[in-house]
């Protein structure tokens, strides 16, 4: 406002304006590495350019699955009116073929005509079809079993029996596609994978003497994952010996957890962890490599059967470089409370800072010394409830 008054010069308060702002500031607001995997399990990846469209045709149910919502009820209902509407016009050809339209014709022009003596020598088709719309409701009726009873289909006309069986197989057909379709948008593993939570933020902090990569994961359901596996990759940009550059390297990461293995029993929220040796991709990750220019991404996928549906599920999340804190560990979330172990999800993604050198993995392998001039972590307090025991009996001494 000033400037635009001439008061102040507008360069000067452009200059100040640049001036005020801190390099922090101004280095963050620099556009992040892209991710490969979303923070809630989706792939940020787009097909373009796919010229063989037909292979989707190919395999219709799982293609009308993956469609979204609106789509598929739209495909829904317009399923059967498209058919409703074909069998429609087929019982008015049949009925306009029969002469059965020129005939209720006359008898609306003519009621005399319509004694027990002519009524008897004129069979119908379909009886009670006087138009398209008459036929129309005829054929709802026949799709979905709906008897009203002023339209039925008589012996005269065998091509009208072959329609009846032919659209009654149709619409089955009709029926046991869509409703499967809607049965398993409804059902699919992912919904499941809702409630499988993983740590906002990943640490690296010292485990047994040895970094490790560390995130936890929980599971809010009382219902279990039977046969829970969990694996991590690193996701970045590399170049082969012969120049061929791979922007997308998927390299498999070795974990260890509490249970052993892959597999995990997921009761209660677990904290993961990789150790960072000379066989790991984070070997040369230092706190200064933790930034949203570095191109690291670490994706962590879950893997498990639904025991209550029997489907499997699977869960996924990644990390990029200034997600994953250098120097913290998770705090306990897990305690004894009235002969049962309870979890306070309200400090699932908490940290604490604790003591971690600020080097390489390879350069705390290489020189020991390192760990000789780090203070100790305090250990934790375990806290006991101190509790008087009454006495049942007293021992008192025989009188004399």
């Amino acid at each position: 406002m000033l400037s635009r008054k001439g008061i102040i010069p507008e360069e000067y308060v452009l200059t100040r304006l640049a001036e005020d702002v801190p390099d922090h500031a101004r280095y963050r607001a620099r556009e992040r590495r892209a991710r490969f995997v979303g923070k809630n399990g989706a792939c940020n990846v787009a097909h373009k350019n796919i010229r063989e469209q037909g292979r989707f045709l190919q395999d219709v149910f799982t293609t009308l699955v993956d469609l979204k919502w609106p789509h598929t009820l739209l495909i829904f209902t317009m399923s059967f009116l498209c058919s409703w509407l074909l069998f429609g016009m087929v019982w008015w050809l049949i009925a306009f073929a029969h002469g059965d339209l020129d005939h209720s014709t006359r008898l609306q022009r003519d009621p005399a005509e319509g004694t027990a003596g002519s009524a008897a020598a004129f069979v119908p088709c379909v009886t009670s079809i006087h138009s398209f719309t008459s036929a129309f409701l005829f054929s709802i009726e026949v799709q979905v079993t709906i008897g009203f009873g002023g339209r039925m289909v008589t012996e005269e006309c065998p091509a009208a029996i072959l329609v009846l069986i032919v659209q009654n197989i149709v619409g089955l057909v009709i029926n046991a596609i869509m409703l499967g379709c809607i049965f398993m948008k409804t059902s699919q593993a992912h919904r499941r994978a809702e409630t499988l939570i993983f740590s906002k933020h990943a640490v690296i902090a010292l485990r047994e003497g040895r970094l490790c990569f560390m995130l936890r994961v929980g599971d809010l359901r009382k219902s279990m994952i039977i046969s829970a596996t969990i694996r991590m990759q690193v996701v970045k940009k590399t170049a082969s010996l012969e120049g061929e550059v791979v922007p997308l390297n998927q390299i498999d990461i070795q974990m260890e957890n509490p249970v052993g293995g892959n597999s995990i029993f997921l009761v209660s929220p677990l904290i993961i962890y990789h150790v960072i040796d000379k066989n790991s991709p984070l070997y040369d990750i230092s706190p200064m490599n933790l930034h949203h220019h570095e191109d690291l991404e670490i994706i962590v996928i879950l893997e498990g059967v639904v025991e209550t549906t029997g489907i499997t599920t699977q869960a996924r999340t990644s990390y990029l470089a200034d997600e994953i804190l250098w120097g913290q560990r998770f705090v306990p979330i897990v305690a004894e409370e009235d002969g049962r172990y309870s979890v306070d999800y309200s400090k699932f993604g908490n940290t604490v800072k604790v003591p971690t050198p600020a080097c390489t993995a390879r350069q705390l392998e290489e020189d020991k010394s390192i760990m000789d001039t780090m203070p100790l972590s305090p250990r934790g307090t375990i806290r006991k409830r101190s509790v008087r025991l009454k006495p049942k009996f007293t021992i008192s001494e025989e009188p004399s």
